[in-house]
């Protein structure tokens, strides 16, 4: 009886034991189970969204001849750099950056509205002339000058003109008497108080740009008609210049008296009047100005309107990679080319005042 006891009690042990071998694999085997799914869940991550650059073959910047165009070329080669670098920053990778210079400012303007021109600097009187196909986004600022009247005789006794550090968002035309014996006789009459007639300046030589040019034409012509009932179209003796360069050349050369420029153009030409130009005496002492016109929105950085590769988005990217440019020291002395001082978000509404000097400029014509 006890061995059947003792055996009873062995049996029952095993029977223990076994439950708990089967529990602990039970457990062991639910455990397993649980980190396995714990670490599938933490390991399990959403996948990244890839993004890439937007990739554009080419963008042509066209550029109008304000001045001399090799100048121009060669001063803004490291534009093509400075836009392709913020451009990659901003979603877009450009093969090539293609700088030209119009043969004229129309030749800009027609460029945009084909579309052959991805982005211009042109004045806002050819912007206005060429706003069906061209859209505008920026305007230049410039530093301001030290001189600002509407008497050219300010301007004469406050010599030479110099830069401030104020930015400016418009600038004036002006009309410029050179060395030639006319043109010094016409400069001495504004001095000594004289006022101006129309034959007076219809018996001179002058030097304009195209009809396009808000400094070089259109802002003149206004002038012209305030001051005398007449205009360009008017006087007796007008060459047509296909840069302001050429028309400083023929100024300082005595082939024409007087021309018609942006203030103060004399300032780029200082250097030249008597290296290149060979006058012996400063461009400050032979030249005098004989009138200042009204203020001038500045010039646009405008965008073609049927080019392949423009919309919104690329529209903004070159707003924020010509800001950004204007803002750096590099990019300053490319855009110096233009007088520009930097760019800020220009509207369409910004030349409404241009448009109306170009419509009174067509009733002219």
């Amino acid at each position: 009886m006890r061995k059947l006891g003792l055996l009873s009690v062995a049996v029952m042990l095993l029977f223990v034991l076994a439950a708990c071998g089967n529990e602990g694999s039970a457990n062991s085997s639910n455990n397993t189970t649980s980190a396995n799914n714990t670490t599938n869940v933490d390991n399990t991550t959403a996948p990244k969204e890839v993004t890439s650059n937007k990739e554009i073959k080419k963008l042509s910047v066209g550029f109008v001849p304000s001045r001399d165009p090799a100048e121009i070329v060669t001063a803004t080669e490291p534009l093509k750099k400075l836009l392709t670098q913020e451009l990659a920053g901003l979603g877009y990778d450009v093969g090539e950056v293609e700088i030209t210079v119009g043969t004229s400012y129309e030749a800009v303007g027609e460029g945009l509205s084909a579309g052959t021109v991805d982005v211009g600097l042109i004045p806002g009187g050819t912007y206005v002339l060429y706003d069906d196909g061209a859209e505008v986004i920026l305007t230049a600022t410039r530093d301001g000058l030290s001189n600002d009247s509407d008497n050219p005789v300010d301007w004469n006794k406050n010599e030479p003109t110099a830069p401030t550090t104020n930015q400016a968002t418009s600038y004036r035309a002006i009309l410029v008497a050179g060395p030639s014996e006319k043109g010094k006789a016409l400069a001495a009459k504004v001095n000594n108080g004289e006022a101006l007639t129309f034959e007076d300046l219809n018996n001179v030589s002058w030097n304009v740009m195209s009809s396009s040019s808000p400094a070089g034409y259109i802002y003149p012509a206004l002038w012209l008609k305030e001051n005398f009932s007449k205009t360009i179209t008017d006087l007796s003796q007008v060459v047509q210049a296909d840069s302001y360069a050429s028309a400083f050349a023929r100024l300082a050369a005595g082939q024409t008296d007087v021309l018609v420029t942006y203030a103060d153009a004399r300032r780029d030409y200082e250097e030249k009047w008597t290296t290149e130009f060979t006058r012996t005496a400063s461009i400050w002492e032979e030249t005098d100005l004989i009138g200042v016109m009204p203020a001038i929105y500045n010039d646009t950085v405008s965008v073609s309107k049927n080019s392949e590769i423009m919309d919104e988005s690329l529209k903004t990217a070159l707003e924020q990679a010509f800001i950004n440019i204007g803002n750096s020291a590099e990019g300053k002395e490319v855009i110096a080319i233009y007088s520009h001082g930097g760019y800020q978000v220009a509207t369409d509404a910004d030349y409404d005042n241009e448009r109306k000097a170009q419509e009174l400029v067509q009733q002219l014509k």
